[in-house]
């Protein structure tokens, strides 16, 4: 099992927080993490952008996705929106990607807030003994 910080835009996190929001959409151009580095009972610290970490959860399913076109991404759209809670901006964002992952979230637990000293510009970080931010990895 990995730990890992997932790191949330504000609206996306409250709605995985009240349970809106079941699974976490990462479309992207390049191979970013977590791709090939998630599986199924892995554990997430769930933070906001610029702000504390404030909930946590596990995996239960994910999908890995490579050469998508926009055909595919609409299809992710029209199966999972309702899960992802993706606007229309998101999704026009995310017609040029070429690798996706969904992962399903559950046992959301919201946590009181812990600060971290995280300055890079990554949304999201498979933990290890060397990169840890003081969490327990």
């Amino acid at each position: 099992m990995r730990k890992h910080l997932a790191i949330l835009k504000s609206p996306y996190l409250k709605a995985v927080i009240g349970g809106q929001k079941t699974i976490e959409a990462r479309l992207t151009r390049t191979k970013r993490q977590p791709f090939g580095q998630i599986d199924v009972g892995d554990f997430v610290y769930l933070k906001q952008a610029s702000g504390p970490i404030c909930a946590t959860a596990k995996v239960t399913v994910v999908k890995i996705y490579e050469n998508l076109d926009s055909l595919e991404i609409g299809k992710i759209k029209k199966l999972y929106n309702k899960q992802i809670c993706g606007n229309q901006s998101y999704w026009q964002s995310k017609t040029d990607c070429r690798y996706g992952l969904l992962i399903w979230l559950k046992d959301v637990k919201k946590i009181s807030p812990v600060n971290i000293n995280k300055r890079d510009q990554r949304a999201w970080v498979v933990l290890s003994k060397n990169l840890n931010y003081g969490l327990e990895y």
